[in-house]
């Protein structure tokens, strides 16, 4: 069932260490007018920390959504899918990796872990934005996500 029908936000964790992708993430979502709740992490280690409930920053909720980076300090976004898609209670948890990188084996590797999706982070802010709706439309208006 979509978040939508829920009548809630949607629950979006972005893993994203720069923080002007992190603000064009921000507009994006509200440009596209989707009704959201977001959790960042800076890096990979505190994303899983989010994930496991572990975080400094106190209970974070479940994330309906991740949109992963690939390159992140401390632990890069590899890691984190490959951790994501092998731990039984957190694999139906769909994620987008959103990265700046449209290399073959990048794509290739993110797939064989079981990414979701693998999408090149667009440079200008309109395709940005239709990037976000076209995410909504697919994951939150048309997709059957499981309930948790």
């Amino acid at each position: 069932m979509s978040p939508y029908a829920l009548k809630r936000p949607v629950e979006i964790m972005l893993v994203e260490d720069n923080p002007a992708d992190v603000r064009l993430t921000v507009e994006a979502l509200k440009e596209g007018q989707v009704r959201h709740r977001m959790t960042v992490a800076r890096d990979g280690i505190e994303a899983l920390e989010m994930l496991y409930g572990r975080s400094s920053i106190g209970v974070v909720p479940r994330p309906d959504l991740v949109l992963l980076d690939l390159n992140l300090p401390r632990k890069d976004g590899r890691e984190v899918l490959a951790t994501i898609k092998s731990d039984p209670a957190l694999r139906s948890i769909p994620v987008i990796v959103l990265t700046t990188s449209s290399a073959e084996e990048d794509i290739k590797h993110c797939y064989s872990l079981h990414a979701n999706s693998y999408v090149s982070k667009p440079v200008d802010m309109d395709q940005f934005i239709n990037l976000v709706k076209i995410i909504d439309l697919f994951w939150f208006q048309s997709a059957q996500l499981p309930m948790l």
